[in-house]
This record gives structure tokens, C-alpha cells and sequence, in this order.
């Protein structure tokens, strides 16, 4: 069971041209080769910011934005956010085929993210691609959206032919270590929130009672 979650407007207009500031920092940015693992440095071809200055500070933003953010919570249910990583492709530049690292900074990663920050007209190529059991699932979404999927899966980046694009990525350790645990979560969370929104005090005391009991059995602490 694969749970994939996109997020529109995790960030605001203003947050985004802060992005396009960063981007366009001389001297900002090294070969994102550097943070993959073993396997993946050899099919990873695109830059990443350097975590300083204004890139440190924006990478902040994004993890207190998505901390923040009801959909984004309830999916994830973050303990932690182990990186966030600017990166960009110009043209030429891919992540070929590869799942992430089961463990990170002796973390377990259970998540992982992209928040795009560059419009899709911006450029061309540069989905990400995921496979999944029905085939292959292509996304390419406006900036300020995110998709959140399962570290397990195996995903790459499409080449770009034309334009930059770009994009914060991140891994986040689960309260809620299995997925499809977690999915069975978000699907309570769902029904809590059409029931708040109904007015329903006996179903949302019902549904707060359920979601209480499954996460004292299924998360770690």
C-alpha cells in the first residue's frame, strides 16, 4: 500500500520569490552528488545550495511551514525532519533511477518529499517519476506544491531539455513506522475533520477516541 499526498500552497507568494532569491545566488550551490548514497552518487546529476546564509534560513522556513501544516501532519505524522535540501537541474541534469537511504545522519527514514519551487513552464523534463506496481507515475506541479510519498519506493528525476528547475527535498522518521498505518491514519484524520466540519460532537469524540487508540499502538515514542 503506497500513500502519495499533494499539497497545494505550502508556501506563499512571497516565500516563493524568497526562493528564486536563493536560487539565484553566485556561488550558492555544489554538486549534489556530495549527499547521495553509495549507490545513487552515480545516477545523480544536479546542484544543491550549500546550508548556509539565506539557503540554511529558507530550508528553516520550509521545515515550519510543513510542521505547520494540517495535511502534511496527519499524512507524515513528523518526528523528524532529518534533511531538507534545495536542489536544481539545468539542462542536461537528471537524478536517474533509485530508493533513498534506509537511515540518514543514523536516522530511519520513512518519508520523503519535494516541494517544487519553480513553475512547470519553467521547464521542460525534470518529472518526478515514480514506479509503482500500475506502471509509472509522472508529477510535475506548481510551485509552491509538494508531493509526499514513501521512501521505499524506487523514483528518479526525468532529464531537463530546457529551463531549471527547481525544488526543496526533504526525509522526515515517522511517528507511525508503517505505511500502511499511517494511510489508515490519514484516512481517520479525513473523516475527523468532515465530522468537525458537520458539527457531529459524538463522531468527532468517537473518531478522537479511535485515532487515539491506533496511535498508542502503532507509534513509537
Amino acid at each position: 500500500m503506497t500513500l502519495f499526498i499533494q499539497i497545494a500552497d505550502v508556501l506563499t507568494a512571497s516565500e516563493l520569490r524568497l526562493a528564486e532569491t536563493v536560487f539565484k545566488q553566485k556561488d550558492g550551490f555544489e554538486d549534489g552528488a556530495r549527499t547521495a548514497g553509495r549507490i545513487a552518487k552515480s545516477v545523480k546529476k544536479n546542484e544543491q545550495a550549500k546550508r548556509t546564509g539565506l539557503a540554511a534560513d529558507f530550508t528553516e522556513l520550509v521545515e515550519k511551514r510543513l510542521t505547520k501544516n494540517e495535511v502534511f501532519r496527519a499524512a507524515a505524522r513528523p518526528r523528524n525532519f532529518i534533511r531538507i535540501l534545495l536542489s536544481r537541474y539545468t539542462e542536461g541534469m537528471e537524478y536517474g533511477l533509485h530508493s533513498d537511504d534506509a537511515f540518514m545522519d543514523g536516522i530511519r527514514v520513512d518519508l520523503s518529499f519535494t516541494l517544487f519551487l519553480a513553475e512547470p513552464d519553467a521547464y521542460e523534463g525534470g518529472e518526478l517519476i515514480v514506479e509503482e506496481p500500475a506502471g509509472e507515475r509522472f508529477v510535475k506541479l506548481p510551485a509552491g506544491s509538494l508531493v509526499l510519498y514513501p521512501s521505499t519506493t524506487l523514483h528518479r528525476v526525468a532529464p531537463v531539455t530546457k529551463g531549471e528547475r527547481r525544488a526543496a527535498v526533504g526525509w522526515v522518521r515517522s511517528l507511525v513506522r508503517g505505511a500502511e498505518e499511517r494511510e489508515t491514519l490519514f484516512d481517520v484524520a479525513l473523516a475527523l475533520r468532515q465530522a468537525e466540519t458537520a458539527g457531529n460532537r459524538a463522531l468527532v469524540d468517537r473518531l478522537l477516541k479511535v485515532q487515539g487508540a491506533l496511535l498508542r499502538r502503532w507509534g513509537d515514542d
